[in-house]
């Protein structure tokens, strides 16, 4: 086992208490918001716009291509907890880390919730082979629904799309049903399990200063994410 694998299982086994305590409150938080889930009021787009403004996409990889360190974010766009670290902890690192080159940041879809969790998505995946997908993945979570409440439709994914936006929504629309992309949702679900991972959102790292891709413990908070990526370059 590496030194640094060693340092994360002691800090993390240290920090266990606090991270639950973390954890809880991110779902506070998330939780706190409107309900969410309505087609006919999509909010918070030009937030988003101007968190990822500048800042190269390609697929659903937000970052520098050329970045040495890629985090990876196995997670469900469902998820309340995904909502929450979207939120609260993410932008830090986005604003930082990833605007300035120093790791690209990977998100992988890992379907928990229920058999929604699949087009939701496959419709991110869309969106991203339009150069959208991170203002998807961003402004479905800013207008998530209630966990269990079926408000993943047809209606509200073009909405979202459409507020993401998505140039061309026929095509988005044709390709997010299409075999291909549903296999690759698929695919890193299988890949997510394969690390180890049970619960969404989980993160690995790959860099200089890993051996591979390594599997983090879900960070407690943004400098715990932050400090992870500078480990993992080296």
């Amino acid at each position: 086992m590496s030194g640094r694998r060693e340092r994360s299982i002691k800090l993390a086994s240290a920090a266990a208490f606090l991270g639950l305590i973390a954890v809880a409150v991110l779902i506070v938080i998330s939780q706190s918001h409107s309900d969410g889930g309505d087609a006919g009021n999509v909010v918070d787009a030009k937030v988003v716009d101007r968190e990822l403004a500048g800042i190269p996409q390609k697929g659903l990889v937000l970052g520098d291509p050329g970045a040495e360190v890629r985090l990876f974010e196995f997670a469900d766009l469902q998820c309340p907890f995904c909502k929450g670290y979207a939120e609260e902890v993410l932008p830090q690192l986005i604003e930082n880390q990833v605007r300035a080159g120093e790791v690209k940041l990977d998100f992988r879809n890992f379907t928990i919730i229920d058999a929604r969790s699949t087009p939701a998505g496959a419709a991110a995946i869309a969106a991203g082979e339009q150069g959208r997908g991170w203002n998807f993945v961003e402004v479905f979570y800013r207008n998530q629904g209630t966990e269990g409440s079926g408000y993943v439709t047809d209606e509200f994914l073009t909405a979202i799309a459409r507020a993401a936006g998505v140039p061309d929504v026929a095509r988005w629309n044709r390709e997010r049903k299409s075999t291909r992309v549903l296999e690759e949702v698929a695919a890193s679900s299988s890949e997510a399990e394969g690390l180890g991972f049970t619960g969404t959102p989980s993160f690995a790292l790959e860099g200089p200063g890993t051996t591979g891709v390594e599997a983090l413990s879900t960070p407690d908070s943004a400098d715990d994410l932050e400090s992870a990526v500078e480990e993992a370059a080296g």
